[in-house]
């Protein structure tokens, strides 16, 4: 089937269930030896497995990834890597009433129509439960970033339903103040700004105990992107970026930058102007920008600037609450949705799209690389 790979130089392709044995990931692309371990894995996959709070689904997986291929001693042996991580906690039998019924909110009917039948146990291939294996991926290609370009990749929450952080500079904020408050405790929303934060846990928590759901909004910052990744077409980074985001389950909207403030301002008001500022270590100028409403991107490659996106994250759509629906035979009928669910994606959202960012950014370096790199005469980048 097409639709299971993104990416060229690197790339991943996925397979797997909701409620199946598991999820695997296969990698191509990944330069040899880069040092990876199983615990490297495990630091990105503990942010985004079930069960690490009450503000999140209470399901039982521990995602421990089995590393099947690519590594030795080590490190990557620039062969195909392949990532397993096994299911442990499905409980299928929660959504035997369901099997005829389409829930609102669910690619139900959409998979009915495409396939002619589909798997009702939770939500087949296009669940959320397949996001661990690239956030996996997700790990390499930051291990990737980090030794090519000292990339540095950091997602949180800024907004739960009606209540917004205040984010002064996102370049600033740092996986600590996403993951911990102040005094060291766990932020189990994931917002920087920690006064906004304890008022989205209880607003979540509140929810939750409603047995309805909220959404939100989540930020992730590229740092240290080199300017001339992309293309001027198709492949525009910003392009690829904002398929890698649509790719994850129940995100509803994109923008980057100013994003669709842009369109209250003039142009004027939206403009970065460019300068040039002495770097001693690069032995003159570098050009570079005194604002950031471009989000990193003009023309569809990068600038240098740190890479700004934001993506809405609807509310979850399993609900405890009793909705109207309709059979597969078209009869009117009603549906509660049994099982563990999220009251909020966004504190798990933010990992996984910290990982298709990182492969994206992962995988136009390579092209550029390839590409660019070995041409006879660079001196006029320099």
């Amino acid at each position: 089937m097409a639709g299971n790979s993104f990416g060229q130089a690197f790339r991943i392709t996925t397979a797997g269930e909701s409620h199946g044995p598991g999820n695997v990931v296969i990698i191509d692309g990944i330069p040899p030896g880069i040092p990876l371990s199983v615990e490297d894995l495990l630091v990105d996959l503990n942010r985004r497995k079930p069960g690490q709070s009450k503000i999140v689904t209470q399901r039982k997986e521990a995602d421990h990834p089995e590393i099947l291929a690519g590594v030795f001693e080590g490190v990557t042996t620039g062969t195909s890597l392949a990532i397993l991580i096994r299911n442990e906690d499905q409980r299928s039998k929660d959504y035997s009433d369901i099997k005829d019924k389409y829930r609102p909110g669910h690619a139900d009917y959409t998979y009915d129509a495409k396939y002619g039948f589909r798997d009702y146990r939770g939500g087949g291939r296009s669940s959320a439960r397949e996001t661990n294996v690239r956030v996996a991926a997700g790990v390499v290609a930051k291990k990737i970033l980090e030794a090519g370009f000292g990339g540095r990749i950091v997602g949180y929450v800024t907004q739960v339903g009606h209540l917004q952080a205040q984010i002064s500079d996102p370049a600033s904020i740092t996986a600590d103040q996403v993951e911990q408050f102040s005094d060291g405790s766990l932020n189990p929303v994931r917002c920087p700004d920690h006064q906004m934060a304890t008022q989205m846990i209880e607003f979540i928590d509140q929810v939750r105990k409603e047995g309805d759901s909220i959404g939100g909004v989540a930020e992730i910052v590229a740092c240290h992107v080199p300017a001339g990744l992309g293309e001027p077409v198709f492949d525009k980074l910003k392009a690829d970026i904002a398929k890698a985001l649509f790719s994850i389950p129940a995100v509803l909207g994109v923008e980057y930058g100013s994003g669709f403030a842009c369109a209250t301002m003039r142009g004027s008001q939206n403009n970065d102007h460019f300068i040039a500022e002495e770097d001693a270590e690069e032995g003159g100028p570098v050009i570079t920008t005194d604002s950031n409403r471009h989000g990193g991107n003009l023309g569809g490659i990068s600038t240098g600037q740190p890479l700004v996106f934001r993506a809405a994250v609807k509310p979850t759509s399993s609900l405890l609450i009793e909705q109207p629906t309709v059979t597969k035979q078209g009869q009117p009928t009603t549906i509660k949705t049994k099982g563990r669910h999220d009251p909020c994606l966004l504190p798990r959202f933010v990992p996984i799209a910290e990982a298709m960012i990182a492969i994206t950014l992962a995988d136009h370096w390579l092209r550029w690389r390839a590409q660019c790199e070995a041409a006879p005469d660079r001196t006029h980048h320099d």
